[in-house]
C-alpha cells in the first residue's frame, strides 16, 4: 500500500478521534497503577484484569505518538531543522523525564520514613543507579514512556529521511520485538514498543485508506482482539507474543471504535484527553499519597477494603493531576507548555 508525504497539512484542524482515544487510555494507565506491586491477599479478579490492559494500553500509547508525529509534520522537517526541533522535543519529553523521576524518588525517599511506601527506593544513590541506568528496579517506573517516546523520534527521523521508509520502520520495530536489550535506561521497553510508535507513523501515512477501513470493520477486529486478549489470560500467549498481537489488533479496534458512535459523540474523553500528559506525570504520585493516607487512617491493604482503596486511588490518580494543571502548573508557562 503506497503512503502519502508525511507532511503537516493534516495538523491544521485538531483531531478529536485522538483527544478521545488519549483520554479514554489514560483512565487505562491510571487503573494499572492502583496497585503498584501486590493486589491483597483475596482480591483475584484485579491482577487479570490489570494483565489484559497492560498487553495493549502503552502500545496504543505509543501508536497514538507516532500518529502525532506525523500529523506535527516532523518527519517533513529537513535536517537542518532537526536540532531545533529535537531541543523542543526534549524540554518537552526528557526534562519530565528527569523531573518526574527526581521527584518521585525524593518524595518516596522523605515519605518512607513515616507511612508506607511501594517500591521503595534502596537509598538515594541506589534509588538514582535505579531511576536512569538499572531501570527494572526503577522506583519510578511509570516515566519510562518520555524516554521510549523521544529515543523513537530521534531513530525515526534520520532513518526516514534515508528512504528506510514508513514500512521499513514497522519491520525494524518487529526485529527489536526479539532483540533482548539489556534493562538498561530502558531500552528494553525501547526494544518492545517502538513497533507500534513505528506503525503510528506508518497508519498515519495512510489514514485516508486504513481509518475508513478502521471503522468498517469493526464488527471483526473487535472479536479478534478479544480473542488475542483471551488466548493471552489463558497462557496460550506468552508476555511477548501477547503484547505483539493484543497491541497491534488494539489500533483498529480502539482507534476506529472513538471514531464512531457512540464514543464519537461523547465529550468527557475530550477533557480527560485534554489532561493526558498531566495525569501521566503525577498519577502515581497522587495515587502513592492517596494509598499512605487510607493506611494511616486505618484502612488497611486488605481484600476488604480493596473496594475503598480502588476508588479512592482512581479517583486521586484523575483528579489532582487534573487539579494541580489547572491551578497551578497553568501558572507557570513554562510547565503549562511542558505537561500539555
Amino acid at each position: 500500500m503506497p503512503e502519502a508525504p508525511l507532511s503537516p497539512v493534516a495538523s491544521r484542524a485538531r483531531r478529536l478521534d485522538l483527544d478521545r482515544a488519549k483520554g479514554l487510555a489514560i483512565l487505562l494507565v491510571v487503573f494499572g497503577h492502583i496497585v503498584a506491586r501486590e493486589v491483597p491477599p483475596g482480591v483475584e479478579w484485579y491482577e487479570p484484569l490489570r494483565f489484559a490492559i497492560y498487553r495493549f494500553h502503552m502500545p496504543f500509547f505509543l501508536y497514538l505518538s507516532g500518529t502525532v508525529v506525523v500529523l506535527s509534520g516532523l518527519p517533513a522537517a529537513v535536517p537542518a531543522a532537526w536540532p531545533r526541533l529535537l531541543r523542543r522535543r526534549a524540554a518537552r519529553l526528557l526534562v519530565p523525564f528527569f523531573g518526574i523521576g527526581l521527584l518521585i524518588l525524593a518524595a518516596k525517599l522523605l515519605a518512607a520514613q513515616v507511612v508506607h511506601v511501594d517500591n521503595r527506593p534502596d537509598g538515594l544513590l541506589g534509588g538514582l543507579e535505579d531511576l536512569f541506568w538499572t531501570t527494572a528496579h526503577s522506583p519510578a517506573t511509570s516515566v519510562w514512556y518520555l524516554l521510549v517516546l523521544f529515543l523513537s523520534t530521534v531513530v525515526a527521523l534520520p532513518l526516514l529521511r534515508a528512504g528506510l521508509g514508513t514500512t521499513g520502520l514497522v519491520l525494524l520495530g518487529l526485529a527489536l520485538q526479539f532483540a533482548d536489550l539489556p534493562a538498561i535506561a530502558y531500552l528494553d521497553r525501547f526494544a518492545s514498543h517502538f513497533l507500534f510508535f513505528a506503525a503510528g507513523i506508518w497508519v498515519a501515512a495512510r489514514q485516508d485508506r486504513l481509518l475508513p477501513a478502521f471503522e468498517r470493520w469493526q464488527f471483526l477486529w473487535w472479536p479478534v482482539f478479544g480473542a488475542a486478549i483471551g488466548l493471552a489470560l489463558a497462557g496460550w500467549l506468552d508476555e511477548r507474543w501477547s503484547m505483539l498481537v493484543c497491541g497491534l489488533l488494539a489500533v483498529p479496534a480502539l482507534h476506529g471504535a472513538v471514531r464512531l458512535p457512540p464514543l464519537s459523540g461523547l465529550s468527557w474523553p475530550l477533557f480527560f484527553g485534554r489532561y493526558a500528559m498531566a495525569i501521566y506525570l503525577f498519577n502515581t504520585l497522587a495515587i502513592g499519597l492517596a494509598k499512605a493516607l487510607l493506611i494511616a487512617v486505618g484502612i488497611g491493604w486488605t481484600a476488604q477494603h480493596f473496594p475503598i482503596h480502588a476508588m479512592v486511588l482512581m479517583l486521586a490518580g484523575v483528579v489532582l493531576p487534573i487539579l494541580l494543571k489547572a491551578l497551578l502548573l497553568r501558572r507557570v508557562p513554562a510547565l503549562d507548555r511542558m505537561t500539555d
